[in-house]
């Protein structure tokens, strides 16, 4: 079994997936080659206890050694470098309450702003600074010295005590910097005060500031001041405002809290909507959700020596942190896991459920309704590795897919009729959708909601020998998956003898659609629900008039395939019959011109699976004409969804090279977090929520990137505004099947 990791790097992400979650840098331009890399980012989580006290963060320091220290209402915190577990300062007693601020100063020590007032810690030891009134919410490391503030006042220490500074300030003080110049900016709910020994000036009007209501602020690379707080942030410059950053032009939220400039010059804002980055040039990224943050209300953040993000948030701290990798790296990780959690007997790709939200240590596998679908992208995926590497591991892993693949078939005892998918008998308690009955009323309401509804009482069977459950009421999109899958594997990695085998199982296949009308016949005598490609139906029934120009295509192609396979002329004739008689070629040629109240995003995927079928198998040049015409015209509208298993599918069905830059950005960008985390974008304010590409679904207005994206499946919408299950870790291939693909047409170097 192959679970080999290239590199050190990636043999302690594996250690550690539990708590490290990976994607790349946005803006890094992507490389085609492979060896060049790439920075990839990665997040760990560290709460700090079990209640709200503990774990909302206000402020975050790190010093040169790496140790972390957070003050919350609870007291101040300090985590260890390498530890994982968070211990409490030793404040005496009469000390202990809520804290405020923390920092450090360039001898190693660390100022503390507490309730009662300002403490310092160094060598292990606590020791309260005089003359200053708490709380002090504030601390502010200058040239000149250490500065206090909070509502009592302004104090600097420039030696072993404090002394007031006399500066006319509001006392809703709410972030400090300094100027380099022996002076302060200060923000505070009645807006932004730049002071020194001989003058104070006030700003909070709307030609400055998008608000006086202000948070953090921060110096970026030209010295412009960033200042955030209610309405997004203004950054200003000799006292005039530059330029706004606003949800029109980037920012997730209105509320922002906090802004630090990383040691790369990025600048990184913190909103009620996780964190927004700028970088040089223009270009900016967001993180959010517990992909990347323990929570979305950030609070304070800071950098430590590596360049690592230290984030305070509402619900303990969240660290960014970036390594430098190869593609190839990162095949390796993604292939390590899915042969070590998502791969089931008797060899299904599919996803895993944790028993604990995030936990990838404790997961089962579980079945899916598209089992067979998600494991024909695993039988191309390994059929393409072997065409790239001729690795007879690959192979015989093809080898296994495909005969669990026929296992759907031979399980059922049918003449070519399959399953869904098939599970142990011991999880007769555990699987979806378990055998139920139908009272007359429920039959009669869902006949009211959907006409063509079939009522599947008995949906799992046992097996003849007693050891598996099967699924019945397969589907035509298990169908296309299947015979997606065969079609590779026959093409680039059967042996001899395994293509007789395929041979004769598709067109047992086939032959099963032709002696029952084109229609897959269920145990109950009558078709499954979705197993309809008659044209007695599609063209004739107008309740599956939504369902003629896809189902055209997917018969098309599964005869065309069996043709292919076998030589054998009686799937020409039936193929030729459906163009000549039944207008089928006429039916498909709707495809790109669907009526929106139809469109779903499944179908595309489907689409996406049988080109390559239909036109490489096709020797007729008009007839392989208008499968590429129409194909091209195909692609036109799913550029914008950079989808890379649908541009290498086109570029293979082709012979083109497309949309390769768009595809190598999603291997790049994608997370190595396989967990489904819960994605809402709802609540950005950066976007808008529209009803499109398909019209009965809330979607934004704007693709995410991978990276704030719920994990992908193919046949999901990518556009989609919520979703995601914290219990579940997709299986990997939705990205191996690109990758391998990419490097088999030598768009990948």
């Amino acid at each position: 079994m192959r679970i080999k990791f290239t590199g050190l790097i990636l043999l302690t992400w594996c250690l550690k997936t539990a708590c490290a979650q990976i994607t790349a840098h946005t803006p890094t331009a992507a490389k085609s080659n492979r060896k060049e890399g790439f920075f990839q980012e990665y997040h760990e989580a560290y709460p700090i206890g079990k209640t709200s006290a503990e774990n909302n963060v206000r402020s975050i320091a790190v010093d040169k050694s790496s140790n972390v220290f957070i003050t919350t209402e609870a007291g101040v915190f300090e985590k260890s470098s390498g530890a994982n577990t968070w211990t409490e300062l030793p404040f005496q007693e009469e000390d202990k309450g809520p804290a405020y601020a923390v920092a450090t100063d360039g001898n190693g020590t660390l100022w503390i702003g507490n309730w009662n007032g300002v403490f310092t810690f160094q060598h292990n030891l606590l020791t309260k600074m005089p003359g200053t009134t708490g709380p002090v919410s504030l601390i502010c490391v200058a040239k000149e010295g250490v500065y206090a503030l909070g509502p009592q006042g302004v104090w600097l220490n420039a030696g072993n005590q404090f002394l007031q500074k006399n500066y006319p300030v509001a006392r809703s003080v709410r972030g400090v910097v300094s100027d380099g110049k022996a002076g302060l900016w200060i923000t505070s709910d009645a807006g932004l005060y730049h002071v020194t020994e001989k003058a104070t000036h006030h700003f909070y009007k709307t030609d400055i500031l998008l608000s006086a209501e202000l948070k953090g602020l921060a110096f970026d690379e030209k010295e412009s001041l960033w200042i955030t707080g209610l309405g997004g942030v203004s950054v200003i410059s000799n006292g005039k405002r530059q330029t706004a950053i606003t949800p029109a032009n980037g920012c997730p939220s209105i509320y922002t809290s906090c802004v630090k400039q990383s040691p790369d010059k990025v600048m990184w804002i913190g909103t009620k909507v996780g964190v927004i980055r700028f970088y040089p040039g223009g270009k900016h990224s967001l993180l959010f959700s517990r992909r990347w943050l323990i929570n979305d209300q950030v609070n304070d953040l800071v950098f430590d020596q590596e360049g690592s993000a230290w984030i305070a948030t509402t619900n303990g701290v969240s660290v960014i942190k970036k390594r430098w990798i190869t593609l190839a790296q990162k095949e390796d990780y993604f292939y390590g896991v899915q042969m070590a959690r998502h791969i089931r007997e008797p060899w299904i790709s599919g996803q895993c459920r944790m028993a604990v939200a995030g936990d990838t240590a404790h997961c089962s596998p579980e079945d899916d309704d598209n089992d067979g679908e998600y494991t024909g992208n695993y039988l191309a995926m390994e059929s393409f590795r072997f065409a790239v590497t001729k690795s007879e591991d690959a192979r015989e892993k093809a080898k296994k897919a495909f005969h669990f693949l026929k296992e759907l078939k031979d399980i059922t005892g049918g003449d070519g009729y399959f399953a869904r998918t098939m599970v142990p008998i011991g999880w007769a308690a555990e699987v979806h959708d378990t055998n139920r009955l139908y009272t007359a009323r429920e039959r009669a309401e869902e006949l009211v909601n959907e006409p063509r509804f079939k009522p599947v009482e008995t949906r799992w069977h046992k097996s003849a020998d007693g050891r598996w459950l099967w699924k019945g009421d397969a589907s035509s999109d298990e169908w296309c998956g299947h015979m997606m899958g065969y079609y590779f594997y026959y093409q680039l990695a059967a042996t001899e003898e395994e293509k007789a085998l395929v041979r004769q199982h598709v067109a047992s296949l086939v032959d099963h659609l032709i002696a029952h009308n084109y229609t897959m016949m269920d145990t109950d005598g009558t078709h499954t629900r979705w197993g309809v490609w008659s044209p007695a139906l599609l063209n004739r029934d107008p309740e599956w008039q939504l369902d003629r120009s896809e189902n055209s295509m997917e018969l098309l192609a599964f005869l065309k395939l069996a043709y292919y396979c076998t030589n054998d002329e009686k799937y020409q004739q039936h193929y030729q019959q459906l163009i000549s008689k039944e207008h089928y070629l006429e039916n498909m040629a709707a495809l790109t011109e669907q009526n929106p109240a139809w469109f779903i995003y499944f179908d595309v995927t489907m689409q996406a699976y049988l080109f390559p079928i239909l036109i490489r198998c096709e020797n007729d040049q008009r007839l392989r004409a208008f499968y590429q015409q129409l194909m091209d015209k195909w692609m036109e509208q799913r550029k914008g969804d950079h989808n890379p298993l649908i541009n290498f599918l086109y570029c293979y069905a082709r012979d083109k090279k497309a949309e390769q830059q768009a595809s190598l950005d999603f291997l790049i960008n994608t997370p190595l977090d396989l967990r489904d985390w819960h994605i809402d974008h709802t609540k950005r304010e950066d976007i808008h929520m529209v009803h499109t590409p398909v019209l009965n679904e809330l979607q934004v207005s704007e693709l995410p990137p991978p990276e704030i994206r719920n994990t992908v499946r193919w046949d999901n919408n990518p556009w989609s505004a919520t979703g995601g299950s914290d219990m579940v870790e997709r299986e990997p291939v939705f990205w191996l099947y690109p990758y391998w693909m990419g490097r088999y047409l030598n768009m990948i170097d």
